[in-house]
């Protein structure tokens, strides 16, 4: 059966983040139009076996591409059949959206979009290397609405130096009076090799675990004032029509099948991929990328095949960042194993710890357990 899910990464920002462990850069050249050129090429290499149900343009910042890039890169979906998903997500920065590129995506099939706000602070938005401003994070959101998008998510950040509680409260104000379906909300995380990890070393900022811990109690109480149920440890989506709330409607469909264990191919640079047991990463250059796929060669820069209880273990830690946890019956079902017999005294400890419960034949995190979320899912990784 065709893989139903296809991340496709696009490297280019306008400046670096101080935050951003993600493979971006500036585009200089010619280089995007020949990265749209092996794009093209690498999406014809693995579309025999890919019909997407769910979509995702990640980044980076796809909404860089000017008009006519997105025209060939879109044609070429079309061409090879794998538009038409069920959702199809594209990232955005304020800076990068304009009516007729939103207009474009939208007509091409494109029904979500991601737009990275971060802050509604000036100043943390400066702090953050942003490139745009709170203006723009409301007209950007208008010409969205005005182009037609009635699913979009916000990402906003916390823990970010300096940031207060007040300053973060006042940003989830903000983003909830923009009514967006969904929301991300991701505490800043000091990844080795960015300008805001060396900072951390350097003394020049500090990190302060008990206000993030007052942040994002505030943001669960703060989410759920404004409509947004929680469903993942920094996802909130709204719930519409009459169905009974189990995941709510908005929820993102593309990250659930990631968390859940599922398929997806993944093309561009850096992108990472998982198809019949095999974990897949393009190489992380873009040059080096380009010259592969002009070669004719797949750009993989790494494969792993995963044993059968190693993938069990990992999508067992995957799925207890979603608030339900797992269901030992449909564990069994996506892994072929029992979560009772090969993780119970793991699963034991975290009961004692009161990071964890078991109810109903499903195991999940706690509040408390999903605030330590990567500490808890350690104990699952064989």
């Amino acid at each position: 059966m065709p893989v139903g899910a296809l991340y496709v990464h696009v490297p280019f920002c306008a400046s670096k983040c101080s935050y951003c462990a993600f493979y971006s850069h500036a585009p200089d050249g010619g280089t995007v139009n020949r990265y749209v050129d092996a794009l093209v090429h690498e999406l014809e290499m693995i579309a025999g076996d890919c019909r997407p149900r769910t979509i995702f343009f990640g980044g980076g910042t796809p909404s860089i591409l000017t008009l006519a890039q997105w025209e060939k890169v879109l044609e070429a979906m079309h061409r090879l059949k794998l538009d038409g998903a069920d959702e199809w997500t594209v990232e955005c920065n304020p800076a990068t959206v304009s009516l007729e590129k939103a207009r474009l995506l939208r007509s091409a099939g494109v029904n979500r979009i991601s737009m990275g706000a971060q802050t509604f602070d000036e100043g943390l938005l400066d702090r953050l290397g942003r490139v745009h401003s709170t203006a723009m994070i409301h007209k950007s959101f208008d010409t969205l609405r005005e182009a037609g998008f009635n699913n979009v998510n916000l990402d906003l950040m916390f823990a970010i130096p300096t940031q207060t509680l007040e300053q973060f409260e006042q940003s989830l104000s903000a983003a909830a009076q923009l009514r967006p379906e969904h929301l991300s909300v991701y505490e800043v995380i000091y990844e080795q090799d960015t300008p805001m990890y060396e900072q951390l070393r350097a003394g020049k900022i500090d990190a302060n675990e008990d206000l993030a811990c007052e942040m994002y109690d505030t943001l669960l109480e703060r989410a759920a004032a404004a409509g947004w149920h929680q469903y993942e440890i920094a996802n909130f989506a709204r719930h519409e029509g009459d169905a009974p709330l189990g995941l709510p409607s908005r929820a993102c469909r593309h990250n659930i099948n990631y968390w859940r264990g599922g398929e997806f191919h993944g093309v561009g640079p850096s992108a990472t991929g998982y198809t019949g047991g095999v974990r897949t990463r393009n190489i992380a250059n873009t040059a080096k990328y380009c010259e592969r796929i002009e070669r004719g060669e797949r750009p993989m820069e790494e494969t792993e095949q995963l044993g059968a209880l190693a993938r069990a273990g990992e999508t067992a830690a995957f799925g207890l960042r979603m608030n339900e946890g797992w269901a030992f019956d449909e564990f069994a079902r996506v892994t072929g194993f029992d979560l009772n017999q090969e993780w119970a005294a793991d699963m034991g400890r975290l009961v004692e710890q009161n990071m964890a419960v078991i109810q109903s034949g499903r195991f999940r995190l706690t509040p408390s357990g999903m605030r330590f979320a990567d500490a808890a899912a350690m104990e699952f990784l064989r």
